[in-house]
């Protein structure tokens, strides 16, 4: 199942048996922009769902290469680094932002500026290893933009 979605928010059924499916909703995305010569950003979002899932792709055609990472302290420094998937909890809601769990995208292919769009291709694994993608049109925002406070 592959579904381009435009707007704010989404929504996507994963694969599986009626009784194991997963609702996963997708809220405030977006990406951040970039100056010339810039190679990389990068792309956060909330994802909610009604089962437990996991987030195991991310591709734009903007970038080479689109990873999964995550920023935590190690000692007195901040590091980041690429994960395979990211958790995604039922009934919780997933933060992908700045400081934690987020999208980057690497290698881009020209500056990206605000206010246009950029797709983003988000692949969902269930618990019965089905897979669903959803292709989303993120805005791209200003370099001094903050993301909206997080939801509880």
């Amino acid at each position: 199942m592959n579904k381009f979605v435009s707007g704010m928010a989404a929504m996507l059924a994963l694969a599986g048996s009626a009784a194991a499916q997963a609702q996963v909703k997708l809220s405030a995305p977006w990406v951040r922009a970039t100056v010339p010569q810039q190679s990389s950003t990068g792309a956060f979002l909330r994802i909610e769902t009604t089962a437990d899932a996991r987030l195991v792709k991310v591709a734009s055609p903007v970038a080479g290469i689109a990873e999964m990472h995550k920023m935590e302290m190690k000692g007195e420094m901040m590091r980041m680094y690429r994960v395979d998937g990211i958790a995604l909890p039922a009934g919780k809601v997933t933060q992908l932002a700045s400081g934690g769990h987020h999208i980057m995208l690497l290698d881009l292919k020209r500056q990206l500026k605000a206010g246009e769009t950029v797709p983003l291709t988000l692949t969902f694994e269930d618990r019965q290893k089905k897979r669903s993608s959803v292709t989303l049109a993120v805005p791209v925002k200003p370099l001094t933009y903050v993301s909206p406070a997080k939801a509880h």
